[in-house]
């Protein structure tokens, strides 16, 4: 096929006007999947390659950034059990003294995007939020993160809406009485 192929060029137009655009969207939603910038980005990066790749099943005009959100979540699902399955592995990094080196590539790169959502819900409200079980933790940052409807969310998650709805006051009672404690702590009293 050359490059004049209508096919591939509409192929190519679709994943660069709307599939894109999503990128930064989809990293949140992994990063805060997988706690870890590599497997979030490896998680995009496979979202992305089989969005290309199954990109005839897409119906455009629809909401890609549902349609791709439900590629990562099932590609996170599915990497959970893969690696569920298999021994665990420890990797060891060779130490690196940082005061003697002028590499500026071996230095940590501070991801701005997680700094940003830190900022904006604070430290403990992360901590509660992480601490949720996945199943909770995903609608909330489906609904009140990244603000997808109740049926977007049915659609990405694979689940009636009813069940959302339930997941989601589960979820934000759980969260509540997290963060209701931590105030309890920090001497809050608590108005009844």
């Amino acid at each position: 096929m050359g490059t004049n192929d209508p096919i591939k060029k509409l192929r190519d137009e679709i994943f660069e006007k709307e599939f894109l655009p999503q990128m930064d969207a989809l990293y949140n939603f992994a990063f805060h999947l997988t706690y870890n910038e590599d497997d979030a980005n490896d998680l995009v990066q496979e979202t992305f390659l089989k969005s290309y790749r199954f990109i005839d099943s897409y119906q455009q005009g629809t909401n890609a950034k549902a349609w791709l959100f439900k590629i990562l979540k099932n590609g996170f699902i599915n990497d959970y059990r893969r690696k569920s399955k298999r021994p665990m592995q420890v990797e060891f990094d060779p130490m690196v003294n940082y005061s003697e080196t002028d590499d500026d590539s071996s230095v940590q790169i501070v991801d701005l995007r997680q700094e940003m959502f830190q900022g904006l819900v604070g430290d403990e409200v992360t901590r509660a939020l992480n601490d949720l079980p996945v199943d909770f933790r995903t609608v909330i940052l489906l609904c009140d993160i990244e603000e997808f409807s109740y049926e977007e969310i049915a659609k990405i998650i694979d689940i009636p809406i009813g069940t959302v709805r339930s997941r989601l006051h589960r979820a934000r009672n759980l969260l509540k009485e997290k963060l209701r404690e931590y105030a309890m702590k920090e001497g809050y009293k608590e108005n009844r």
